[in-house]
């Protein structure tokens, strides 16, 4: 028996510049580093250089099972790709950031 269907596939290849998101999108920011303050406070003043107004509820913190590390989630009102780009440059520059997803 001879299998006569068409496999098509689709070029999903993005260009320069171009994004799958439509914005104003929410946007999760997940961030990790070691448990201090120093962490906390970088993370929050990056995001608030790049974001006008974080609604209420917008941050989560969840400390590690040892609590050597602590998880920050930061959803944001993303306006475009440009601002995410630059949001996630200047959190992995940040020395107190290990992760920035």
């Amino acid at each position: 028996m001879s299998d006569d269907r068409e496999i098509k596939f689709h070029d999903l290849t993005l260009k320069e510049g171009e994004t799958l998101l439509e914005f104003p999108c929410d946007f999760p920011i997940k961030v990790m580093g070691l448990s201090c303050d120093e962490f906390e406070i970088a993370v929050i003043a990056i995001v608030n250089q790049h974001v006008d107004n974080l609604s209420e509820g917008a941050l989560m913190m969840k400390p590690s099972k040892n609590g050597k590390y602590t998880a920050i989630t930061i959803t944001i009102t993303a306006h475009s790709k440009l601002q995410l780009d630059n949001i996630y440059l200047d959190l992995t520059a940040c020395e107190h950031v290990s992760i920035a997803l």
